[in-house]
């Protein structure tokens, strides 16, 4: 299997553009997968839908969440739709399988005033403040993936037209854009940038001139909720959230808020509906006056 597995994971990076990320995803599953077969003495060429079901079942009883147990399911029935596609097998036994159904949870975002608090305890940070500003600005602003933030580079910014070039999942390219205050901290971040003299072009800086890295930014964002005092566990994932449920909060269409988050389909951004719906019901609930004896 291994030989068909490395033939795959360059298949997914080279034909389908698929990002480091995610190949390493699929690399992980896949191997999962392997050592399961391996303990149970099964050739992944024979293998049945029983064996499969039986494969799903011990991810279950390994505390696997459902969302993982269906993402297990796509990642291997991708690669043995590969497998039939290079003549190895005849047939794929996972389209027999179903996803396994997923409770769908609401993505976490912040309100306004948590984002100010958030901030502000970024702004107070003598050393990196402008820097770590300048992440929740953007992030905040446009609606940027974690890795796109970090990818961005010095000449991806137009500072005339407020808009930042992006190269998304799939390398696929769109524009993004930022308002005044975001303007404010990169320019404000640029004055400080150039003291350190580095050689790279990537906008955002570790402390050795290099590119940081999403790791790092994961880290910075992690560190400023603890200070802030923040319960909710936030990520810059979060702050991407909050970028779509402000807009649609504030009357933006769902098809724009889709091309601003680079979203192939419509059907993955209309999960912020569910959100303006909840809060539109909580505020009728609170406040219609007949709603309560």
């Amino acid at each position: 299997m291994n030989k068909y597995l490395k033939e795959y994971l360059i298949y997914l990076s080279k034909e389908r553009n698929y990002s480091e990320n995610t190949c390493l995803s699929y690399h992980n599953e896949l191997n999962n997968f392997q050592t399961y077969l391996l303990k149970e003495k099964l050739d992944f060429q024979k293998i049945t839908k029983q064996d499969i079901r039986n494969y799903l079942k011990f991810l279950e009883e390994s505390k696997h969440e459902p969302s993982s147990i269906a993402h297990a399911v796509t990642t291997l029935r991708g690669f043995y739709n590969y497998l039939v596609s290079q003549k190895v097998l005849e047939f794929n036994p996972f389209l027999l399988i179903k996803n396994p159904k997923q409770s769908r949870h609401l993505p976490n975002y912040l309100t306004y005033e948590e984002l100010e608090k958030l901030l502000n305890t970024a702004i107070n940070d003598e050393k990196y403040g402008k820097r770590n500003l300048l992440i929740l600005e953007l992030l905040y602003a446009t609606g940027l993936r974690v890795s796109e933030l970090s990818n961005v580079r010095l000449q991806d910014i137009d500072f005339s037209n407020h808009s930042i070039r992006v190269v998304g999942k799939g390398h696929k390219e769109r524009i993004t854009y930022f308002g005044d205050y975001a303007l404010k901290a990169i320019e404000e971040y640029l004055l400080t940038r150039d003291n350190f003299k580095s050689s790279t072009d990537y906008l955002l800086l570790n402390t050795k001139n290099a590119q940081l890295s999403r790791k790092s930014i994961e880290n910075i964002i992690t560190d400023l909720c603890f200070k802030t005092g923040l319960k909710n566990k936030i990520s810059p994932h979060t702050l991407r959230h909050t970028f779509a449920t402000h807009l649609l909060n504030e009357g933006a269409k769902l098809r724009s808020v889709q091309e601003l988050l680079g979203h192939e389909s419509l059907s993955t951004t209309q999960i912020y509906t569910h959100i303006s719906n909840e809060r539109l019901r909580s505020v009728y609930l609170k406040t219609h006056p007949r709603i309560k004896k």
